[in-house]
């Protein structure tokens, strides 16, 4: 393929993300939080990079970070086949923090030993710090903080001190500072822990030295003059006039993408949007008012029909996402047909893309949940370089450059929306009657999230149409329509989320206006689901 793909040799952060910054690898042992603690490290204006567990330590190294963390996990460091990393972490010379499992893994893999303690901890905890140095310089000497754990460590590795214990574990915290070694039984990633923040900083910037460098203005502008630098090199080498094709679904994602490469190559730029049939009420006309107003050049292609026939008789969600994702790549390149020789597609994939969608080493720790339509959707055959210039960011981090590229808050605060659109929000087969009925269930919810201030408070709001129907009465009439879920939940980067709480007048006022203004629904349903182990779409 072409160099739209990750090339084979391992990338430094400043050529991955075309910003000179220092990064902090966090390698993945499965923890639920391995997503967090990037996150986490990320809110101190530091990069940080989520690897699997197995990662070599030369790959490691060549990236050359400031620091590594060990997630948690759920496996017990003695038991066999549990995850442990390239031994040569511990003498690479290279601060480390082991979180729970590679606390665990680090007394372990040093001549400490870790075994099974009958009092096990799970939840909110009080650790007395003994050394109010280190990851607990200047805090407090009591600290509130979440544990999750069955193991303990029974005995320490020669060199290392407990610097926190509670009541039931001992070395709660330990460290080894001659060799930048440091370890805590407990989660500074979860809200829980008071000063987790706190002790990741202190570990992250005051240990090992990390530069506070990774700003939104800083990406803007490394970025900007990235991407001039490759579309410029090869259109000097082909003789082309360095045109790009932009996939533009309307969403925040891709609104930021599209910005950002305008203000790359300009009038190059041009951005296609493919109305699949599937999207919002009014999704179309707003984004092309919007855009307009940018004075971005936006194609619309009325691609409905094509998808619909694609679609037919198809049930299966991963097959729906694969249908798309192939037919939204043939779209644009017919379209770049008709504007001349176009090498560059970009699009607005992120980094939990990536993650879910689990499709490459890279990603491999990750379980696959589902498939990305811009991720495990790209047919292989696919002709374009692809400019990702939002791979490596968090959903905030987005909406923040988004913010810098001036873009106005109705775009940038807009509610994630998948790219398959509402074809996922279908359980079923798709057709153009049951697209209608879900288009205006959710346009009503929307509309009354909207009107009760809650907009920006929730992560995403929605309707989904089931395959089930149910008896009801109507005008003393009995009817048997269609069952229709509302899902509105809350999170930060929807790597995790919870179910809104929202008030019972709301959901009574959805609820009564799905059943009066949709023709053919009469049942309405809330979904009190987090994620895990739900997931946030249905499908």
């Amino acid at each position: 393929m072409s160099d739209g793909h990750e090339a084979d040799r391992v990338k430094l952060p400043g050529e991955a993300l075309g910003v000179d910054v220092d990064s902090v690898v966090v390698l993945d042992f499965g923890s639920q939080y391995s997503q967090l603690i990037a996150r986490r490290v990320r809110e101190l204006n530091v990069y940080s990079e989520l690897l699997p567990f197995d990662t070599r330590w030369s790959e490691i190294a060549a990236r050359k970070p400031a620091a590594v963390i060990l997630s948690g996990g759920p496996n017990s460091v003695y038991e066999e086949g549990s995850p442990h990393p390239d031994p040569a972490i511990w003498t690479g010379g290279i601060p480390v923090l082991g979180i729970c499992y590679g606390l665990h893994l680090m007394a372990q893999g040093l001549g400490g030993e870790v075994a099974s303690f009958e009092r096990k901890e799970f939840g909110p905890a009080v650790v007395t710090v003994i050394e109010q140095t280190g990851l607990f310089a200047s805090l407090d000497p009591e600290q509130a903080v979440w544990m999750s754990h069955g193991d303990s460590i029974e005995r320490l590795p020669d060199g290392f001190r407990p610097t926190a214990r509670t009541d039931s574990t001992p070395y709660a915290a330990v460290a080894d500072p001659d060799r930048r070694l440091y370890g805590i039984q407990f989660h500074p990633e979860v809200v829980h822990t008071k000063h987790g923040r706190d002790i990741l900083r202190n570990f992250v910037v005051e240990i090992a030295g990390a530069r506070q460098n990774w700003t939104p203005a800083h990406f803007v502008t490394a970025n900007v003059e990235e991407i001039r630098r490759r579309v410029d090199a090869h259109s000097k080498a082909t003789g082309t006039d360095g045109k790009v094709l932009c996939a533009l679904s309307g969403g925040v994602d891709s609104a930021v993408a599209a910005t950002l490469v305008h203000r790359a190559v300009g009038d190059r730029l041009i951005c296609v949007h493919v109305d699949h049939g599937m999207m919002r009420k009014n999704e179309t006309e707003l984004l092309a008012k919007a855009f307009d107003q940018l004075g971005v050049r936006v194609i619309i292609v009325n691609a409905r029909e094509r998808f619909l026939r694609k679609l037919e008789g198809v049930i299966d969600p991963e097959q729906k996402r694969r249908i798309i994702g192939n037919e939204f790549i043939r779209v644009f390149e017919e379209e770049a047909a008709k504007l001349g020789e176009i090498a560059f597609l970009t699009q607005g994939t992120l980094y939990p893309d990536v993650i879910e969608s689990a499709t490459s080493d890279k990603e491999k720790s990750a379980s696959k949940i589902k498939t990305h339509h811009n991720v495990g959707g790209l047919p292989d055959d696919m002709a374009f370089q692809l400019i990702e210039p939002l791979r490596y960011l968090f959903k905030d981090e987005v909406r923040a450059v988004g913010t810098e590229l001036g873009l106005p808050d109705s775009m940038v605060q807009r509610q994630p929306f998948p790219g398959p659109g509402l074809a996922i929000r279908i359980i079923g087969e798709i057709t153009e009657e049951r697209l209608d009925t879900l288009r205006e269930a959710d346009w009503i919810v929307l509309d009354e999230i909207k009107a009760a201030g809650l907009y920006n408070e929730v992560w995403q709001s929605f309707a989904i149409l089931t395959p089930i129907r149910s008896v009801g009465v109507m005008g003393d009439g009995r009817t048997y329509g269609n069952l229709v879920a509302v899902r509105a939940v809350t999170s930060e980067d929807a790597m995790t989320a919870d179910w809104a709480k929202l008030p019972y007048e709301i959901l009574a006022r959805i609820s009564s206006r799905i059943v009066n203004e949709v023709p053919g629904v009469n049942r309405v349903v809330y979904d009190i689901s987090s994620k895990p182990p739900a997931t946030i779409e249905w499908e």
